[in-house]
């Protein structure tokens, strides 16, 4: 099968929609399919594996890595490649997901997938158009866009649900975002210890981790407030953050004023292959986002057997499914109180490692990336039933697919 896949974002950039969609389409290669990639020029940007290929980009207004892209895919491109695709996934519903809805849709006549990765109405704080607005305005433009496609593909049943709220019509396929699992699992104990020695952590002390983008709606600043109760009782533990982003000046302000300096190490931004090494460093892992669709790290916490403590969500407790991973709390006190009782009981931490180790095995790649496949060959038959009997097959009876929400 040959798939071409349009996403808003790829590399250098270094996010949760990067690493699924790299992730899916070296899966997809593994099974023997072959991937184009159809992403956004970006200025300096790093050598892309495989087929990648770029269409021209502006700078945003504001002061971002994300570029606007410019709806041209180079015309030997179309004719060689993007022409010959027997399905068209589309990663965005803004410009690049039009673009992907046009070539299915008018061009190619093909089947469309669409991935929806991001709760859009929780980013609404960015617009310059105001979050009332905003809102309703992703809201209508999800419905619209989703309810064209032939399949649209969720993280959690939670988010399934959330989209039949808004209206979207179209089947919606329950799969989560993979992983590779061999990477977090196999991290040699020298290189664990070479990130503490990195931050002149000390070996034997209480080590948190957070991965995140350090913006408004992730919520960091909670689980700074946490660490601040927490060391009333456990004076020893360390954080790492890794990760970059818009609040970063204003939670290094909040961590002098916590009295922190010393112990929350800011580390940036950090490429994806080096992401394990950290995993394996720390204890444990802290979640205080509630605005994601599933969050990545959470899978990648599990797969390196690190108990989680996470803000309560309902997206959080699809992911958590009935493993007792850790725990899901309430407030920045109960997150402090949780990760006390993880750090002072071996053996309780020992069992949630244990669940967490099994809690991953939903995100392995391979497993996802063949579900995927699966939804592509659903819509390819529905298309041959309805050109040859001029009706399609209820893709709503194949397995992994949210009907009764």
């Amino acid at each position: 099968m040959k798939i071409a896949i349009f996403t808003e974002v790829y590399r250098p950039i270094v996010n949760g929609v990067v690493t699924s969609v790299e992730t899916l389409a070296e899966q997809l290669r593994t099974l023997g399919h072959e991937v184009f990639t159809f992403a956004p020029h970006i200025p300096k940007g790093s050598e892309s594996a495989g087929r990648v290929f770029r269409m021209p980009s502006l700078p945003l207004p504001a002061r971002t890595e994300y570029r606007l892209t410019l709806p041209l895919v180079a015309r030997r491109n179309k004719r060689r490649f993007l022409s010959q695709c027997d399905v068209i996934h589309s990663h965005s519903l803004f410009i690049t997901g039009w673009m992907a809805s046009y070539y299915a849709r008018r061009r190619f006549r093909v089947p469309l997938v669409y991935t929806y990765h991001t709760l859009l109405e929780q980013y609404a704080h960015y617009s310059p158009l105001g979050q009332r607005f905003t809102a309703q305005l992703t809201r209508e433009l999800t419905k619209t866009y989703a309810s064209a496609a032939d399949a649209v593909i969720v993280p959690t049943k939670t988010v399934a649900a959330e989209l039949r709220r808004q209206g979207v019509s179209a089947p919606i396929c329950v799969v989560p975002t993979g992983i590779d699992m061999d990477a977090f699992r196999h991290v040699e104990r020298g290189t664990s210890l070479a990130v503490r020695a990195q931050f002149s952590i000390p070996a034997d002390a209480p080590l948190l981790l957070l991965v995140s983008r350090l913006a408004i709606e992730k919520n960091v600043s909670l689980a700074l407030d946490a660490l601040q109760r927490l060391r009333q009782e456990h004076p020893t533990t360390h954080m790492l953050l890794v990760g970059s982003g818009p609040l970063a000046h204003s939670l290094k302000q909040q961590v002098v004023t916590l009295g922190l300096r010393d112990v929350v190490h800011f580390v940036g931004t950090v490429e994806h292959n080096r992401i394990p090494a950290f995993y394996a460093a720390a204890d444990l892992f802290v979640f205080p986002s509630v605005t994601e669709t599933q969050g990545l790290v959470l899978a990648e916490a599990f797969a390196s057997g690190l108990p989680v403590v996470a803000l309560d969500n309902p997206q959080t407790r699809d992911v958590f499914g009935e493993h007792l991973a850790g725990a899901i709390v309430a407030d920045a006190a109960s997150m402090a109180a949780a990760i006390g009782q993880l750090l002072a009981s071996p053996e309780r931490r020992g069992q949630a490692a244990t669940h967490a180790k099994t809690a991953a095995a939903a995100f392995d790649a391979r497993a996802t990336a063949g579900r995927v496949l699966a939804i592509y060959e659903a819509v390819l038959a529905d298309l041959d039933t309805s050109k040859r009997v001029g009706r399609a097959t209820p893709l709503a009876d194949l397995p992994y697919v949210a009907t009764d929400l």
